[in-house]
């Protein structure tokens, strides 16, 4: 479900070291080939020095795709789909596709199937049989139940009015484009409503002392305790491959957000949380507009005890309006008659050179190609410019 919710925060829409339920369940749904769920410290997690072959399979790396079948596949999706590919045989290690069909209502009946026929068309398969996250509510249920026990999550009776209506009491005009900042006004109770949903607390997500000692804490991640008030400010702050140091702070960006919806489902923060961790994933690769939720899915990692990977954010694809070309403003379906030209499109908005020949041809040259510029960069050649003048610092 990587795109509607995953963007917008949805109010009406939830190993070596210390092990828990959740882990142990996790890790027996991990694929065929891969490993406890761990994080890798470095992008290099295939040597620079001896390559790997392309399209061989390692234990270390764990990529993945994630689309949400509101429909077929399009040029922006395309982009992502590459890239996470790319990453994956870059480093010799194993993508994954799953589908992220817990917001059932949007989802098109047989769009899974076209999806997968577009990926494949475009030679890229996944080396593992799709898992779909409609079939995964017993995960996501163990994971809520041990926040529960733990203190971190609460029920929720706020309907989107009563939050609005709260913020303007307090003084708090709408932030983050016009999304609802949660004030946290059932942290204390219900206040005689009837529980709707199901919040993650954000200021009792302190740092998991004894996972962060087990080694698999990126020391990138840290918490900002706040002095003045005496209450841990969720200052999240972490690298990510492209766009460099990023930090949100979720109490006064997001506040609480939604484990559990309204309507009963489970929002997308908690489950793309737990499957990335029982899949073993060690890098996610995913658009630029889903990098405003890696702040949360961090700190629920840091709740559950689970790892977290490294993080890549790809550029988007702009519709003719300017704004992110999506299922919502009307992109076109990806054509995939001509494999070739779909691939090249989506490649050189990766910033990766055009290729001629067979689709296999032209995916081992970009595979290359991105092991040589994000992978393993010293390996890059050095433009003729910068050659001629060594002291000139590399773009």
């Amino acid at each position: 479900m990587e795109a509607s919710e995953r963007s917008a925060g949805a109010e009406a829409s939830s190993q070596s070291g210390p092990r828990n339920r959740l882990s142990r369940a996790a890790g027996a749904a991990a694929p065929p080939g891969g490993s406890e769920p761990h994080v890798v410290g470095s992008v290099g997690a295939t040597s620079c020095s001896e390559p790997r072959e392309a399209g061989s399979v390692g234990a270390t790396y764990q990529g993945r795709f994630a689309p949400s079948p509101t429909g077929p596949l399009h040029a922006g999706s395309l982009v992502a789909a590459l890239a996470s590919w790319l990453d994956a045989r870059a480093h010799g290690g194993q993508w994954l596709v799953r589908i992220e069909d817990v917001d059932t209502p949007r989802c098109v009946h047989g769009a899974d199937l076209a999806i997968l026929a577009q990926l494949a068309a475009c030679g890229l398969v996944p080396d593992a049989p799709p898992v779909y996250q409609s079939q995964r509510g017993t995960l996501y249920q163990q994971a809520l139940d041990q926040l529960m026990e733990s203190g971190r999550a609460y029920p929720c009776g706020c309907t989107r009015q009563d939050i609005a209506r709260a913020l303007a009491a307090s003084g708090h005009a709408r932030q983050r484009h016009g999304e609802l900042v949660y004030p946290g006004t059932c942290r204390q109770g219900l206040h005689g409503h009837s529980a709707r949903a199901w919040r993650l607390r954000v200021d009792k997500n302190e740092r998991n002392s004894a996972f962060a000692q087990s080694g698999h804490a990126l020391p990138a991640i840290d918490f900002i305790v706040n002095p003045v008030i005496n209450t841990l400010d969720t200052e999240v702050v972490w690298d990510d491959r492209r766009l460099g140091r990023q930090h949100q702070n979720v109490s006064r960006e997001v506040g609480d957000f939604v484990l559990r919806r309204a309507d009963g489902l489970w929002a997308y923060q908690l489950a793309v949380v737990v499957d990335d961790a029982a899949q073993g994933i060690t890098q996610v690769v995913r658009g630029a507009d889903l990098a405003d939720n890696t702040a949360r899915q961090i700190l629920l990692q840091r709740a559950l005890g689970l790892p977290t990977p490294q993080y890549l954010h790809t550029p988007l694809v702009l519709g003719a309006n300017g704004e992110k070309l999506s299922k919502q403003n009307g992109a076109q379906a990806l054509d995939t008659r001509d494999p070739l030209a779909a691939l090249n499109r989506a490649a050189s908005v990766l910033g990766l050179a055009a290729q001629t020949g067979p689709v296999a041809d032209a995916l081992a040259g970009w595979v290359n190609a991105w092991r040589d510029t994000r992978v393993c960069p010293e390996n890059a050649p050095v433009p003729a410019a910068v050659a001629h003048h060594p002291h000139q610092a590399v773009p």
